[in-house]
């Protein structure tokens, strides 16, 4: 969808700030471009709509040659979204969304009524927020009609400049959020400027590590974590890399331990001499359809009953396919040495700190090699 050929940009003082720049990015891909100020990440996306032109070097869009498009009709057709949101302070949020359609000379009604689909899909309450003007918005608020105005004409390209940068953490993990579960559902094309290797992680397909005008390393955020290709990239992502990675890292059923299980009305000293036979301090309460129904420990089972009357609720669980972050925060919050890992209701296994730290190493080792995690041996993670 955007392709970069061999671009560089040079300023008349002789400042090279892209230097022989090749880049594709695929339809539907989110890549963040990511590096220090000055790096030249923001003058690769903004030649992108020709607010820059490039030295040398040829961009396309769609296959087509960006140089041959007029730059107005140009910037029409790909949206773009800046840190400062630059919304007009005259003009409701609902006329502010509509303005690139307005400008497509689309009719009133119909501008209007993308305007309002957009800020719904944005989490913003169009008749709500629709009469509002920008100053009686939050700064959250603000980035979200940004990105609902350009969205608005349906563009194939989505050029997104810190967008989430003006705002405090709370709000921009929110932002995030939001911007990924939209994302999921309307699959542009994006390119998206940061300087925060933890957005840049959390949200990219891909990632473009930037260093002097130059990418250092493009790859997968779970790649450019595990195995940086420069000595500048790893020191750019930092010596916590393997803790970013853990949010990259997604649990699978072949990271969990298979416990053992008590069912609700199997008799209490039943279930005793299984776990004592078995030196089990523990085991998962699971009913007939192995739903989780909560856990048991050794020391409970001597009051007697049923193991369903002397289950503990489980507080410590999350879905399968979460990050490993996720789950490792859940056994701090909980003080728990274990998660257990379900689809839906169903219960699959528990990841341990053991297998959190081992699933971790397979998914590194699986970068390095180029296989799946699958095809990562136990020796090797074990070993390594």
């Amino acid at each position: 969808m955007i392709r970069f050929e061999q671009v560089t940009k040079r300023y008349p003082d002789g400042t090279t700030a892209v230097d022989d720049l090749s880049l594709e990015v695929a339809e539907g891909e989110l890549v963040t471009l990511v590096g220090p100020s000055g790096c030249g990440k923001t003058t690769t996306m903004m030649m992108v709509n020709r607010l820059i032109e490039p030295t040398s070097g040829r961009i396309f869009v769609d296959g087509e040659d960006i140089a041959t498009v007029d730059p107005v009709r140009l910037r029409r057709r790909i949206g773009y979204v800046i840190q400062q949101v630059g919304l007009f302070p005259h003009r409701t949020v609902l006329d502010n969304t509509a303005t690139v359609p307005a400008l497509l000379g689309w009719k009133r009604a119909k501008a209007r009524a993308r305007a309002a689909e957009l800020l719904d899909l944005v989490g913003l309450d169009p008749h709500q927020y629709g009469p509002r003007y920008p100053d009686q918005l939050s700064g959250g608020q603000r980035q979200r009609v940004g990105v609902a105005r350009a969205l608005a004409a349906d563009p194939p390209v989505l050029l997104m400049d810190e967008p989430f940068g003006a705002v405090d953490p709370v709000v921009r993990e929110q932002l995030q959020d939001e911007f990924l579960r939209m994302q999921a559902a309307v699959r542009k094309t994006v390119l998206l400027v940061t300087h925060d290797i933890e957005e840049a992680v959390r949200l990219g397909d891909r990632i473009a590590v930037y260093g002097e005008g130059r990418i250092e390393q493009f790859d997968t955020p779970g790649a450019v974590l595990g195995t940086p290709a420069t000595p500048y990239v790893a020191g750019f992502v930092g010596a916590d890399r393997g803790l970013k990675r853990l949010s990259v890292t997604d649990i699978e059923v072949d990271d969990l331990e298979q416990p053992p299980v008590a069912r609700p009305a199997e008799p209490a000293a039943d279930a005793a001499r299984r776990l004592r036979a078995g030196g089990a301090r523990w085991a998962v309460v699971l009913d007939e359809r192995d739903d989780l129904h909560g856990w048991v420990g050794l020391d409970d089972l001597g009051a007697g009953g049923t193991v369903g009357d002397l289950a503990h609720r489980m507080q410590a669980w999350v879905p399968v396919g979460a990050p490993l972050k996720q789950a490792f925060g859940v056994m701090l919050q909980h003080d728990a040495g274990w998660v257990a890992v379900l689809d839906d209701a169903r219960f699959l296994g528990v990841l341990t700190p053991a297998k959190l730290h081992e699933a971790l190493r397979r998914s590194v080792d699986a970068d390095a090699q180029g296989v799946p995690r699958t095809e990562v041996s136990f020796d090797s993670v074990s070993d390594a």
